[in-house]
């Protein structure tokens, strides 16, 4: 935990590529430029976008992981390009579905697919690959620890044993808890990442995540009330957790920090999935996320709180969006500008605001004020919160 507050320094700004217009729309590279002229350091690079990328030069997308000759030259001139534009390629994600397979042969290939990015880490000139708790419930898996956290270890052995090999620096594996896995929470995420006990596997904190579980309910017309009917009530809970974040998590153990708001949806018009295989968050997530700080737009979640946490922390590395809109499928030139520029905003916005806290994790005096400084926000965009 920092010893002084606020922090000194300001964290870089970062991106993902999904959040600067969808790949189907919007080629990669004018999407790269957007970022760049609006001055984000870093890159967050899609899965599906680099396959996009990968058929521009005439290869099969559904093999962006295969290490051929012609992928990891391909991957070189994108991690060359971005570089060119003052950018640097943060990780790639998402690894799905990875942890806690019981079949001993499923369980090997499942890990393989994980060290085939290896070389492509080289290719990209980065080291984090980015892996997202597993959100399946058959009978084929577990979220048991003992089992989450020997995975995560073996992953992180693999990818120490290629670094030791090729002599690069160290390349990480970062878990982070999705909203509607099982292991859902940065605690439990974090749980799993401390059993593993290995230097290069670390936790990935999204704030949007944390806020869909620990604070926020869209299918509730407050927007929050997951566990309490008042607005105060939920920020002093989700105060509590983050607080536990701030003094216990050290912040060279996160590896990334992925920050996001949402819209406050009408219920009336926002409804539950009816497939029972379509995770009751989802249809938010991929539809109504927003910038940090974005109430003109209806944000509404306390994302300055999970900054102010992880800041608190110590941890050093960039502060990076992930948006999802539908408002990022709309075909046009201007579309990957405009969000670029808006998202440069809102993580300036963030930062002052995440700083200007009371350090609510030292004392109940700063949580009161911290809640109190947070509810006078919010219930200034919003009659409903």
């Amino acid at each position: 935990m920092l010893s002084t507050w606020p922090p000194a320094n300001i964290n870089e700004f970062g991106i993902a590529t999904l959040s600067l217009g969808n790949w189907r729309e919007h080629p990669l590279t004018p999407r790269l430029e957007a970022a760049a002229k609006a001055g984000y350091q870093w890159i967050d690079l899609f899965d599906e976008c680099w396959a996009a990328y990968l058929e521009e030069y005439g290869l099969p997308g559904d093999e962006l992981w295969e290490p051929t000759a012609e992928n990891l030259w391909v991957a070189r001139q994108l991690g060359d390009l971005v570089k060119s534009m003052g950018m640097r390629i943060a990780c790639t994600q998402p690894l799905r579905k990875i942890e806690g397979i019981k079949d001993p042969a499923e369980r090997k290939a499942t890990l393989d697919l994980v060290a085939k990015r290896f070389p492509f880490m080289r290719a990209f000139d980065t080291d984090l690959v980015f892996m997202c708790a597993n959100i399946r419930t058959d009978d084929g898996v577990t979220s048991d620890l003992k089992t989450v956290a020997r995975d995560l270890a073996e992953l992180g052995d693999m990818a120490a044993e290629y670094s030791r090999k090729d002599g690069g620096r160290m390349l990480k594996i970062g878990y982070e808890g999705l909203s509607w896995a099982t292991r859902n929470t940065w605690s439990a995420s974090w749980e799993a990442v401390r059993f593993a006990n290995r230097p290069n596997v670390g936790l990935i904190i999204d704030a949007f995540n944390i806020l869909a579980v620990e604070f926020a309910d869209p299918y509730n017309p407050a927007g929050h009330g997951r566990i309490y009917p008042t607005l105060d009530e939920s920020l002093e809970v989700l105060t509590g957790s983050l607080g536990s974040l701030a003094c216990t998590v050290p912040g060279d153990r996160i590896f990334f920090f992925q920050c996001g708001d949402a819209e406050l949806v009408n219920p009336a018009a926002f409804h539950p999935p009816t497939d029972p295989t379509t995770p009751a968050l989802l249809p938010w997530s991929r539809s109504h996320r927003l910038y940090p700080l974005e109430q003109s737009l209806g944000g509404y979640m306390p994302v300055e709180l999970v900054a102010a946490a992880v800041f608190a922390t110590g941890y050093t590395g960039p502060m990076s969006l992930e948006v999802f809109n539908t408002s990022l499928n709309q075909p046009g030139s201007d579309v990957a500008r405009v969000h670029a520029s808006r998202g440069i905003t809102s993580l300036q916005r963030l930062a002052e605001a995440a700083r200007a806290l009371p350090p609510f994790w030292q004392s109940q005096a700063d949580a009161q004020q911290a809640i109190s400084r947070v509810t006078r926000r919010l219930r200034a965009s919003s009659q409903r919160l």
